[in-house]
């Protein structure tokens, strides 16, 4: 699936996520797959999961870490890639 910045994350109804210490473990009901989040990976998950697109996401961690923009941009479709393989997330235009 070819990811663009104009797409929007939703969560599925069966995936559920608990945070502790900053970090995340999320966990799909049906595929029984979890999957762990450091503090970095549980703020993006938060910003993803509440904007409108994912460039908007982007945008926001832009503005909260020190960090060159094509890093980001890495780390942040990485992710999706990852969440998406997990059957964690589900992205739309």
């Amino acid at each position: 699936m070819s990811i663009t910045f104009e797409m929007r994350v939703s969560v599925p109804e069966d995936v559920l996520i608990r945070e502790l210490d900053g970090e995340s473990v999320i966990l799909n009901l049906k595929s029984e797959r979890y999957f762990g989040l450091d503090e970095v990976g549980t703020r993006m998950w938060e910003v993803l999961s509440t904007s409108e697109t994912i460039a908007s996401a982007y945008q926001t961690l832009l503005s909260e870490y020190d960090v060159v923009p094509e890093q980001l941009e890495s780390d942040l479709y990485n992710l999706l890639q990852q969440l998406i393989q997990h059957g964690l997330i589900n992205v739309s235009s």
